[in-house]
């Protein structure tokens, strides 16, 4: 049953997210507070006067790329030398592998971003190497942990840091805090801190907390930001400002395309540019990455559809050769479109089936999966993304054991939308609502933007628009109510004078200097 909203009760629901209120930077807890934190501190600053060696390993997403801009950048301030390495997607596989330890010999302090906590076999061979390391990563720990010299990660038993949801940028940002006081130096922490923005929205993590406080600020240090990967961003995009959505549609995806159809050190490339011309040439790069990565995604995409089984319950599709960096994106797709969790599996040169898969609605891929571990090789991630590989022989008693444990864990069809938060009608529709909804802004994971729903809607005009009319245009009618609306994406056609329930998100629309009020439809639902 969908609840009649007046303003009142959606900001009682707006409200409700934000259990502790809204936290500012005061807020913060301190560094000391993650487990092994002052262990890590001492002994990198033990290698900093004793002048070791020190290499950074971080990951190929957004969030290991800013973890490693982070920290390759605090070296640069302190003018301390350190090598940096993001594994190579193709090449080496995922974050600290027995395929880096060749490249780290010789160094005396290895420290990982974002990534190490599943990597028991690497941090076998560094000790045997004689290098000491520290990992920091933020993904669940599997049923064995690594021997490292410290640990920083919040999902450990013993951690008192007091939020479980934060991602490894967050956690490189706490480490580069707890140095600056270890070495008494002064470092402006706001600089990083738009960086760390970037990734808390990239990488998903709820917009609650301390997550939100840090975009808030990170957004308005991006703001007033000179870093010329920035400036040239804002450049391209001709925008005088970054909003978090912007981060999430434009400049996530562009920093993401470059691990995903190449390396990923071009991107940390772009962001540590140190001039305006650079960052422009580094920015053009990247963009014909993503427009690389967006034509291979959908061709893949179409062809992952045609092979969905409709009565699985997880959807698992093995392609041909599909290219690895997207897959993770398609099972997002496909996972939307069929409103099921989503696996994409490609077969790679050693003959094993590697891939990604996403969740969708409150499913938790990750424990589904967890459960089938054993036909498995390799396996991480969390709730609503994991990455697997395992043998062909062993697909068909592993998509067994998902649908089993997809069964037992009792995972209805979610039969309503769970981010429509209820029934608006077109009078109450106004700038009072949209000023209302911007006090809870940033939207994203764990505080979605709200969705309305309209019911008995007269559809009066659904025009295509676009450059190949891939776009819808309407105007909609509720007793005498008109409003504007726009649906993206879609090649479906809807006659005018029929009646729907409509569900949708209301924006403002600025254009030439005046602010009109407009729908951005997400479903039409024809009343017969």
């Amino acid at each position: 049953m969908v609840r009649d909203l007046t303003l009142t009760k959606l900001e009682t629901l707006l409200n409700m997210r934000f259990e502790e209120g809204f936290l500012s930077l005061r807020d913060l807890p301190q560094p000391s507070l993650f487990k092994d934190m002052d262990r890590a501190t001492e002994r990198i600053v033990s290698a900093i006067q004793n002048r070791e060696k020190i290499t950074i390993i971080g990951d190929y997403d957004v969030d290991g790329v800013t973890s490693t801009t982070l920290m390759k950048l605090f070296f640069d301030e302190i003018e301390y030398p350190v090598e940096w390495i993001i594994p190579n997607r193709f090449r080496d596989g995922y974050g600290l592998s027995a395929n880096i330890i060749p490249r780290i010999v010789g160094t005396d302090l290895a420290l990982t971003v974002d990534n190490g906590i599943s990597a028991v076999y690497a941090a076998k061979l560094c000790k045997e190497e004689g290098i000491d390391l520290i990992i920091t990563d933020h993904h669940l720990l599997a049923p064995e942990v690594p021997e490292a010299y410290a640990i920083i990660n919040q999902k450990q038993g013993s951690c008192t840091f007091p939020y479980e949801d934060v991602c490894g940028a967050q956690i490189a940002w706490y480490l580069i805090a707890s140095l600056k006081n270890a070495l008494n130096i002064k470092i402006d922490m706001m600089a990083y801190m738009e960086l760390v923005s970037i990734a808390i929205i990239a990488d998903m993590m709820p917009l609650k907390h301390i997550n939100r406080a840090m975009v808030l600020s990170g957004i308005q240090a991006l703001n007033k930001s000179q870093r010329p990967a920035i400036r040239a961003f804002l450049e391209h995009s001709q925008k005088e400002t970054i909003t978090s959505e912007d981060i999430g549609f434009f400049l996530a995806p562009l920093l993401n395309s470059a691990g995903r159809m190449d390396d990923a050190s071009y991107a940390v490339a772009f962001l540590t540019s140190t001039n305006i011309y650079d960052a422009r040439v580094r920015l053009e790069r990247l963009i014909a990455f993503n427009t690389l990565r967006k034509t291979t995604e959908h061709t893949i995409t179409q062809k992952a559809m045609a092979q969905v089984e409709h009565d699985d319950e997880v959807a698992i599709v093995v392609g041909d050769s599909w290219h690895e960096g997207v897959v993770g994106i398609v099972a997002a797709r496909v996972a939307r479109a069929c409103e099921k969790p989503c696996i994409i599996l490609t077969q790679n040169e050693e003959g094993l089936l590697k891939g990604s898969g996403r969740s969708f609605g409150t499913c938790d891929l990750f424990a589904i999966v967890n459960s089938a571990r054993m036909h498995l090789e390799k396996f991480g991630g969390h709730q609503a993304a994991i990455g697997l590989s395992l043998k062909e022989e062993s697909l068909e008693s592993f998509r067994a054991e998902v649908e089993k444990n997809f069964t037992e864990g009792g995972y209805l069809k979610e039969e309503m939308d769970p981010e429509i938060v209820g029934n608006l009608h077109f009078a109450a529709i106004s700038f009072e609502l949209t000023s209302l909804m911007k006090k809870y802004e940033p939207y994203g994971q764990g505080n979605t933007t709200p969705k309305f729903i309209s019911t008995n809607v007269e559809i009066l005009q659904a025009d295509t628009m676009g450059k190949e009319g891939e776009h819808l245009r309407f105007s909609f009618a509720q007793d005498g109510i008109v409003m504007q609306g726009v649906k993206f994406k879609t090649r479906e056609v809807f006659e005018t004078g029929s009646q729907a329930d409509i569900v949708y998100t209301v924006t403002e629309n600025h254009f030439r200097g005046k602010v009109t009020l407009q729908l951005m439809v997400d479903k039409v639902h024809i009343c017969h």
